[in-house]
């Protein structure tokens, strides 16, 4: 089985965001991780090729330090890795991105592609339905369990309030729940043997793009922090006074009674 991974680059959970004068966020310093549930993908992907054969190319869009992302995902167990490259993805959106990606996941033999539900930086939740959209083939979304023949896949899938079995016929997109696996860690044999797994490194130019194709049909003008959140406050008295002066505060101050 031909299994391709689509993983992202987020910041990492702990990491304190900071704007610059502009409104954009200031990535200096950073530490960038594989986005949580895309390593869900991974391991899924990995799992697939244990069991059924076959083998796992990760793809990811971004810029030189995107070649971390995907080692991480080589010494995890993956056997290639597909990089595009190129300034226009600064200020692509994620229709976009999802044309970028089907150009390039259209150059690899593929039965199914994984990815995860969400990125945790955007939350936009958009590329892989966009990608399976792109390249005419069903997806099913939020996937808890997975059990994959060569020619289908049985999906159980998180609902509102549920779950939902769905069978698809391959080739199709799957995205990963929270769940459906516990990713494993790189071993050292695999750092050691990440190191000489093919990765590969294209351009707009190589999927035969330009980016006057690609203008964004969303942009962002700038972001905002939230407001600082205020300390709390310790009522004196006993309980009654307290829970009168309380009930006043909740009334005039927080507006929420």
């Amino acid at each position: 089985m031909n299994i391709v991974v689509y993983i992202k680059q987020t910041f990492d959970t702990e990491a304190k965001i900071v704007l610059d004068a502009n409104g954009k966020i200031d990535a200096n310093g950073v530490n960038l991780i594989i986005n949580p549930y895309d390593e869900f993908a991974i391991e899924e992907g990995i799992r697939l090729k244990e069991k059924l054969g076959g083998e796992v190319t990760v793809v990811t869009l971004g810029g030189a330090r995107a070649q971390e992302a995907v080692r991480t995902a080589l010494a995890m167990g993956v056997d290639k890795g597909v990089v595009v490259t190129d300034p226009v993805l600064e200020t692509s959106d994620e229709w976009a991105n999802a044309e970028i990606l089907a150009k390039a996941v259209a150059q690899i033999p593929y039965d199914i592609i994984i990815a995860g539900r969400i990125a945790i930086d955007d939350g936009a939740s958009q590329i892989a339905v966009r990608l399976a959209e792109a390249l005419n083939i069903p997806s099913v979304s939020s996937v808890l369990k997975l059990d994959a023949s060569g020619t289908q896949v049985v999906a159980t899938r998180e609902i509102d309030g549920g779950t939902e079995l769905i069978e698809v016929a391959l080739p199709a997109v799957v995205t990963a729940q929270k769940g459906l696996n516990e990713p494993r860690y790189p071993s050292v044999a695999g750092i050691m043997k990440a190191k000489k797994k093919p990765l590969k490194t294209l351009t707009l130019a190589d999927l035969g793009l330009t980016a006057g194709d690609l203008a964004p049909k969303m942009t962002v003008e700038k972001y905002t922090l939230p407001n600082a959140r205020q300390g709390g406050r310790k009522i004196p008295g006993d309980a009654a006074q307290a829970a009168q002066e309380l009930a006043k505060l909740l009334h005039e101050e927080a507006k929420v009674l």
